[in-house]
């Protein structure tokens, strides 16, 4: 402060408070505590509060507290121990000295004993080649009238992106789950003990039934953790693909409409749709070996139009994108890429 009145009558006492890297009024508040305390002088320390003379003394705060964090009385609320207690014929406190007392102990907080849930393991799955990974989920196609649906079951490869099997049903039921794993396994010869099937939490997926055909099947089973839709991608993708479509009807009047749309929306999403997921290859042509025979064709094509217009081009040869070797769910992050070439990251 000494500097800034020095350099005031210089320079101003804004630009000497500003040199001085402080605000304006600074100097003229702290003069005025100053002057303050000459003429009224330094502030009165306080006083502690007297204790009430109806206050707990040490030793009825002790026995209260003793009887609200016994073990009869510790996941209840102080209120529903106040009435306990004078149901029995017995006055510790008001309930409001009963939160006081807590509060000073630092126990006013929840005194329940809370439920638990297991710590869940994120799944961490990989896929280098078709049959080694399924993803399967079931989801709601709304019906002819309000509240009414039809439940949509798809069991999708995550390398290839193929629907390998699906069905439409009017409820959820593990008994139709069970039969729908049991006929895509052996519609597609699964080796036995080469398949993982991979799940959310859903009351269908982790049914007695559907564990035990798997133990048959010699099938791994894998399940999301609770309330985490990115531990299922592909099959959260998969549907969101078929909802998004321009032909998909906000409602279907009966549940052979929605079978007889789901039949052309798989035979087009297997069949013709370019995954972008797999380098613009089609499902089908991942899944059965087919897709290195489409890319010599589309290669062949792209050099043709290089000789034909190279300028066009910028002189620099057009490649085809990459092709994934390995699909995964929840990559380790010290293993992210552990093959050389792009692993597949797009889902749709």
């Amino acid at each position: 402060m000494a500097a800034v009145q020095e350099l005031t009558p210089a320079l101003g006492a804004g630009a000497a408070c500003r040199a001085m890297g402080l605000w304006r009024g600074v100097p003229a508040r702290q003069q005025a505590r100053a002057h303050r305390r000459i003429l009224v002088g330094p502030p009165r320390p306080r006083t502690p509060r007297p204790c009430p003379p109806l206050a707990f003394d040490a030793q009825e705060q002790q026995a209260l507290l003793g009887a609200l964090n016994s073990e009869r009385f510790c996941d209840t609320a102080p209120a529903a121990v106040h009435a306990t207690l004078l149901g029995e014929g017995t006055y510790l406190g008001s309930v409001r000295t009963m939160y006081r007392v807590l509060a000073a102990s630092g126990g006013c907080r929840e005194r329940r004993n809370q439920l638990t849930h297991p710590a869940y393991t994120k799944p961490e799955l990989l896929a280098i080649a078709p049959n080694q990974v399924w993803s399967w989920d079931i989801t709601k196609l709304k019906g002819p009238a309000k509240w009414t649906c039809f439940h949509l079951y798809v069991i999708l490869d995550i390398f290839s992106r193929f629907v390998v099997g699906w069905l439409i049903a009017p409820r959820e039921c593990s008994e139709l789950a069970q039969q729908l794993i049991a006929d895509t396994v052996a519609r597609h010869n699964v080796e036995s003990g080469m398949l993982t099937l991979h799940a959310d939490r859903g009351a269908a997926m982790r049914s007695k039934p559907v564990a035990s055909l798997l133990v048959d099947l010699d099938v791994t089973k894998s399940h999301s953790r609770p309330h985490v839709s990115d531990d299922n991608p592909y099959s959260e993708s998969q549907f969101k693909t078929m909802k998004y479509r321009p032909e998909f009807p906000e409602r279907f009047g009966c549940i052979e409409d929605a079978r007889a749309h789901c039949q052309a929306f798989f035979a087009w999403y297997n069949h013709q749709h370019c995954h972008s997921g797999i380098g613009y290859m089609t499902p089908q042509s991942v899944h059965y070996g087919l897709a290195a025979g489409m890319r010599v064709i589309r290669q062949a094509t792209l050099d043709a139009a290089f000789l034909a217009n190279p300028n066009r081009f910028k002189n620099k040869r057009p490649q085809l994108p990459s092709m994934p070797t390995a699909a995964w769910i929840n990559p380790p992050p010290e293993e992210k890429n552990p093959i050389s070439e792009p692993v597949a990251r797009t889902l749709n």
